[in-house]
């Protein structure tokens, strides 16, 4: 059973209350991003796609959108990685294995993977961009005779910032993967390759016609991931955004996410790069 299947079909205003689902784990990744594992009622599952997001409430405090960060393989639960940035996240920090919380969604358009299909596929992450990218990257692990080769290129701030850290030295030592990573600026005891996100692209090997590019990030750097992208000559048409930009409702009433026409919340927040080139303004 998937969280759309525990709804009443006849009932319309069900698409606004969120069901009431159990904090099961709580990881801490940095001092400002923890790792929340909830439970659905009965162990339902959430049916949601690689870069889909879902609508996180606490009563009395307030709503708001997060990305899902675990794969859609992965059975009668799932993860949001969250930042704290303001008075939700502040109460969700304070929350045990234990609380519940509120649940809507899944919301928006996710990674199309039948797209992705006997192609290489390159993850670009930038901070926080590796939340939502996670899920899309235990999706492709989970099925190697299914893609190609996976390249991941991440950066960060600093390496004190760096998410996942864990899973970072497993897919560095996973054969079938390509894991570059650089921060910013680099601690005293930093080892690893300073400079930004775009500094890794340059050196990838990549079989162009055979190559997907999956990025997310801060959106100052879509610009310039993009530039890199086309000055080895990858074609638009294998490339995809995650944008997450001003979403509040997760249903297209509010009216924050729109891009001219578009709604970030409906239509995305994975878009074609072809597509998105259309909507002025986008990036």
């Amino acid at each position: 059973m998937t969280l759309q299947q525990l709804r009443r079909p006849d009932a319309a205003s069900d698409l606004y209350l969120p069901v009431m689902a159990d904090i099961t784990a709580v990881r801490p990744l940095t001092p400002r991003e923890t790792l929340y594992t909830v439970r659905l009622p009965g162990g339902a599952e959430l049916g949601h796609q690689p870069g889909q997001f879902v609508e996180v409430s606490v009563f009395g405090v307030g709503e708001a959108p997060f990305s899902v960060s675990s794969s859609p393989a992965r059975r009668g639960e799932f993860e949001l990685g969250i930042r704290r940035t303001g008075m939700l996240t502040d109460v969700l920090a304070d929350f045990a294995p234990g609380r519940k919380i509120g649940i809507r969604g899944p919301f928006g358009n996710g990674f199309d993977l039948e797209r992705f299909a006997g192609r290489d596929v390159l993850i670009v992450a930038g901070g926080i961009g590796l939340v939502p990218l996670r899920s899309l990257i235990h999706s492709v692990l989970a099925e190697p005779g299914r893609f190609g080769r996976l390249v991941i290129c991440y950066g960060a701030r600093s390496d004190d910032e760096l998410l996942f850290t864990d899973e970072l030295e497993q897919w560095r030592a996973d054969p079938g993967v390509d894991l570059r990573v650089t921060v910013d600026r680099g601690s005293p005891g930093w080892t690893g390759r300073t400079g930004v996100i775009t500094t890794l692209i340059p050196d990838l090997d990549l079989d162009l016609p055979h190559t997907v590019c999956c990025d997310c990030g801060p959106p100052v750097i879509y610009r310039f991931v993009l530039l890199a992208l086309q000055s080895r000559g990858l074609a638009d048409s294998a490339i995809w955004l995650s944008l997450e930009r001003r979403m509040k409702c997760g249903v297209g009433k509010c009216g924050h996410c729109q891009i001219n026409g578009s709604y970030v919340c409906q239509d995305g927040p994975v878009y074609h790069y072809p597509e998105l080139k259309t909507l002025r303004e986008a990036l």
